[in-house]
């Protein structure tokens, strides 16, 4: 199995256009596998697009807020994790 890495938090979900924002707890890149888990979430995507300050990035550092298009659905406080 993956290894997985808790790399960030969900802070807010935005149902339109199913934005998912994350608060970084370490580096994630655009092309990068994570997987959204909380009490009613657990699903696993690569990450297609991601954005800071309404800005299209490439790579999210740890400490900031990155929006990024999520899969599914997601809730406040669901955590976030890099699979290897």
């Amino acid at each position: 199995m993956a290894e997985e890495k808790l790399i960030g938090k969900v802070t807010h979900y935005y149902g339109q256009p199913g934005v998912a924002i994350i608060a970084l707890a370490d580096v994630l890149k655009v092309g990068q596998t994570v997987r959204f888990k909380g009490a009613s979430d657990d699903f696993t995507q690569n990450i297609s697009q991601m954005q800071f300050e309404h800005k299209d990035i490439i790579e999210g550092k740890k400490g900031q807020e990155v929006g990024v298009k999520a899969d599914q659905k997601v809730h406040e406080n669901d955590e976030v994790y890099l699979v290897e």
